[in-house]
């Protein structure tokens, strides 16, 4: 199925227009047309975060329902697929915050090592994926929040529950740890 998510051919409503007019309406056709549009790119938001297949499909699914029904409020300015992202986030963090446990002694840590950009740049995605996958789970959600979400420590501190200050050492210590097995990949690696 292709939809122009960009082109509107002037005085016609683009597809993808149709398609939330639809959903306003709640057209059961033009939900499910939404739905599988975006999933794939909804679905890595998610997998970010919550790597067992159950979860995710619990969370994003939580995420639609949501979406589907505030969907009355986009106002058709702006990314569509960022207003979606913001609300699939916001299902994210609100399952992270009802699951994962946070430790209750604060580490602060002043610097964070660098990873050698040599063994870095050696990992493919899949492989990085599954390594930030493997952090604990309130370590991995602070992580991906900042690093690949770019919220501040403040923005993390208010939406999980948290504060800032935890927000910074569950941070340092996805990188400490993501540094620690990438440096032992190294040894498997052949130049």
């Amino acid at each position: 199925m292709s939809i122009a998510l960009a082109y509107t051919v002037p005085g016609h409503a683009s597809e993808l227009e149709q398609l939330i007019q639809g959903c306003i309406r709640n057209e059961r056709g033009a939900q499910e047309k939404l739905y599988h549009l975006f999933y794939p790119r909804m679905m890595a938001v998610v997998k970010r975060y919550i790597d067992h297949d159950e979860q995710a499909e619990e969370v994003i699914n939580n995420g639609y329902l949501r979406a589907f029904q505030k969907i009355k409020q986009y106002n058709f300015q702006g990314s569509f697929e960022g207003w979606l992202r913001k609300i699939i986030f916001h299902a994210v963090a609100d399952y992270v915050k009802q699951h994962a446990k946070y430790a209750d002694q604060i580490m602060l840590v002043d610097k964070d090592q660098h990873v050698h950009h040599d063994h870095a740049d050696k990992l493919y995605y899949d492989q990085l994926l599954k390594l930030v996958q493997s952090l604990p789970d309130a370590t991995r959600t602070v992580f991906n929040m900042y690093v690949m979400e770019g919220f501040t420590h403040k923005e993390i501190g208010n939406l999980l529950g948290i504060s800032e200050g935890t927000s910074k050492w569950h941070l340092s210590e996805g990188r400490r740890v993501l540094k620690e097995k990438i440096e032992r990949l190294e040894l498997h690696f052949k130049i």
